[in-house]
């Protein structure tokens, strides 16, 4: 008899884990955000090349259809919000195929948040005041940076202008050559490269990091700013250089959403990777009218490694994928 239907993690790190989830919910009932719940089994998923994704099929005839589970409940509380929801929150699974290691699991739990009326700068500073509060740390402020400054101070590179030349000459004197094959002229897999293996780890040196104003060809569900169209209204969170979170300035035009998820569906027939049907459901909700919010989701189990000071997403998850 083998030992591996015993949870992974220990019988302590179950207590932090509902501890955490209680105080999230306090946090946000005391600002009377509403807590709701979205299927993570849904007819469409999104087109992110970045995610793969799991499908299963639904048997009952003479309904036989194909089913996404979500990489994220996103499009399906942006209906919600489209709905006259006003500001919500959801604690729930997702899933990503193909994620495994250190900090990655193929189920992962998330937070996920959306602020009617909210500017970027104030989703931010909610979301530091939420992970001050989980981790016990209200006297530690989050450093708070542009993606275009710690960029250029790392790697002397001007990440809103692409130079493919001065780029491979960064990746040879800095041992990431395979940057040169892997992202050839596509200037957003060049920083996604680039700062993962250079940028990132600097950020270790900082506890809690807020980096924002990420460049425009990165801006996945995000609005691109009005003031400087090189970046979006985007963020992301960092703790000890552990990224945890994903925050944006809501994209509600539809047009433009419809014209994204053409760019990716093409962006994944090239690359040889499936190209998925757009999640009408949510396009007819962009069109109805999304009001004005600024939206985030946590990596949950990775926050609780933060709390517990574990060193692997296994070490916090009762049954990871290997016990599943």
């Amino acid at each position: 008899m083998t030992e591996n239907w015993k949870p992974a993690c220990d019988l302590q790190s179950l207590r932090s884990r509902a501890k955490m989830l209680s105080a999230i919910r306090h946090f946000f009932h005391q600002r009377s955000v509403l807590e709701v719940e979205t299927p993570l089994l849904c007819s469409a998923t999104g087109t992110d090349p970045q995610l793969d994704f799991f499908s299963s099929f639904y048997h009952c005839t003479p309904d036989n259809r194909e089913m996404f589970l979500q990489t994220s409940p996103e499009f399906a509380m942006k209906r919600l919000l489209a709905a006259g929801s006003g500001s919500i929150f959801q604690i729930c699974k997702a899933f990503r195929n193909g994620e495994a290691g250190r900090f990655h699991n193929p189920e992962f739990s998330i937070l996920e948040w959306y602020r009617i009326d909210y500017t970027l700068k104030q989703l931010m500073d909610e979301t530091a005041e939420l992970i001050a509060e989980l981790l016990g740390r209200s006297d530690d402020p989050a450093a708070i940076i542009s993606y275009a400054d710690i960029f250029e101070q790392v790697t002397g590179l001007d990440p809103l202008v692409f130079n493919q030349k001065s780029y491979a000459e960064y990746a040879k004197k800095n041992a990431i050559e395979d940057a040169i094959l892997v992202c050839k002229d596509d200037h957003s897999m060049w920083l996604d490269f680039i700062f993962s293996f250079k940028v990132q780890p600097v950020l270790e040196s900082k506890f809690i990091c807020m980096v924002y104003g990420y460049p425009a060809i990165q801006s996945s569900l995000a609005r691109v700013n009005k003031q400087n169209p090189a970046i979006a209204d985007r963020f992301e969170v960092f703790i000890k250089g552990i990224e945890i979170g994903n925050g944006f300035f809501e994209l509600s035009n539809v047009n433009e959403q419809e014209k994204r998820f053409e760019k990716e569906n093409q962006f994944r027939q090239v690359k040889g990777l499936r190209v998925v049907d757009k999640d009408q459901k949510f396009l007819d909700a962009l069109r109805s009218g999304l009001p004005d919010c600024s939206g985030i989701a946590l990596g949950l189990d990775r926050l609780l490694m933060v709390i517990d000071d574990a060193e692997l997403l296994n070490d916090v998850i009762a049954f990871p994928f290997d016990r599943a």
